[in-house]
Formats: structure tokens, sequence, C-alpha cells
């Protein structure tokens, strides 16, 4: 059985106790309900973006079809005109005057239909050109909302950093001067068991695992010198004898 000083075994509860409240304040750090909101809010800035890259390529995709329905447009008007010209000028066969005639119905005809893509497709730009500016719009306001929680986020963590600085100088003041192979056994079972490698025994209990001994077991510990360091037969953490409560 290890031995080490009594009194470095009770010493022992206090870096327990510092290194349970260091990973507590960890814990918290890395829990805070505002890295929640934050997380909210990047995932709805990340989905907006998507969609305003849809309705942006939407917009690029629409100006093109504008273009070429006013270049449509703008050809047939100038065929008509010039068709115009030559059956005003009263120059040509009647048979060909005729052709002109009814070749501008049609030509009447096809730029009403043209000028009907042409607004259908200017009424879809624009919804398109409206779902990127409320994108923007929707966008600018949650990088307000993000830039509110990072800066609570970051007091937040201030405020833990500077309490884990206090916990990690009061770890330290605590195992300074230790038996080096009782800390050094203290770190490989706090390691091996959820961050906890000592516990008080109180009143037959161990306060680590909370399990009550045996009577033998028990008895042995009972029994034990004051520097046997002695362990809990259930979780296999250092059991402190004499402790204060």
């Amino acid at each position: 059985m290890p031995k080490a000083p009594a009194a470095d075994q009770r010493r022992l509860l206090d870096v327990q106790d510092a290194d349970t409240r260091i990973a507590q304040a960890r814990h918290r750090r890395a829990n805070l309900p505002v890295l929640a909101e934050l997380a909210e809010i990047t995932g709805r800035a990340e989905d907006l973006e998507r969609a305003r890259e849809l309705a942006r390529i939407e917009a690029s995709d629409l100006r093109r079809e504008v273009t070429k329905a006013e270049d449509d447009v703008r050809a047939v008007r100038s065929r008509a005109e010039r068709d115009t010209e030559r059956l005003n000028s009263g120059q040509g066969t009647p048979k060909d005057l005729q052709a002109l005639q009814a070749e501008l119905e049609l030509l009447a005809k096809r730029q009403a239909d043209l000028e009907d893509i042409q607004l259908e497709v200017m009424e879809r730009l624009e919804g398109a050109e409206q779902r990127v500016a409320q994108a923007d719009e929707q966008a600018t306001a949650l990088r307000a909302q993000a830039a509110e929680l990072e800066a609570r986020r970051d007091a937040e963590w201030a405020a833990i950093d500077a309490e884990l600085e206090e916990l990690a100088a009061a770890r330290k003041a605590a195992a300074e001067g230790l038996d080096a192979d009782l800390l050094a056994l203290y770190e490989r079972l706090r390691a091996a068991n959820g961050g906890v490698g000592a516990a008080r025994l109180s009143r037959g209990q161990c306060q680590g695992c909370h399990m009550t001994l045996n009577p033998v077991d028990l008895g042995r510990i009972e029994s034990a010198a004051e520097d046997d360091v002695v362990r809990c037969e259930e979780c296999g953490r250092i059991l402190v004898r004499g402790a204060a409560q």
C-alpha cells in the first residue's frame, strides 16, 4: 500500500476541490446559453445567404431574359417600321403591298406576344430583386443581433476566464509541496474517474461514488496506518480520512 503524509492526503481534497471547480467553470464556458443563441443566428444567416444567392442567380438570369425580350421586341418593331414605310410609299405591286399588309398584321401580333413575355419576365425579375433586397435587409439585422450576442459572449467568457485564473492559482497553491507520488496517483485516478481522483471518507461512505463501504473494507481502512494511502474498493479513488467536513 503506498504511503504519503496524512496532511498531504487531506490537502489533496483542496486540490480536488479546485480541479472540480475548474472543470465546472470550463463546462459553463463551453455551454453558455449565448453560444446556442449565436449558433441559431449563424444557422439562420447561412440559410438566408443560400436563399439570397439563389435569388441573386435568378435575378441575373432574368436580366438576361429581359435583355433578350427587349431585343426581340426592338427587332420586330424595326421590321414593322420598315414595312410601314414601304407600304405608305405605295411602291410595289398590289400583290407586294398586300403581302406587306399581311406581314404587318403578323408583326403586330408577334410584337404583342413578345411584349407580354417581356412584361412577365420583368415582373419575375422584380420579384427576384425584391427577394435579394429583403435578404440583404434581414442579413443586416442578423449581423446586428450576432454582434450583440458576441459582445455578451465575450463578456461572459472574460468573467469565467478571470475565475479560471483564480482557480488555477488556488490549485497551484494547494498542490505546492505535496508528496509527488501521491499527486501522480491522484492525477492518474482523476483522469480515469471523470475528473475525481480523491474523495472524503465520511460516515463509512465514499463521497466520490457515494457507496457505503461494507464492514470488512471499513475495518481494514480504519486499521490502516495514518500515512497509508487507502482507496475505495468500489470506484478506486483515494479515500481521505480525518478531513474536516
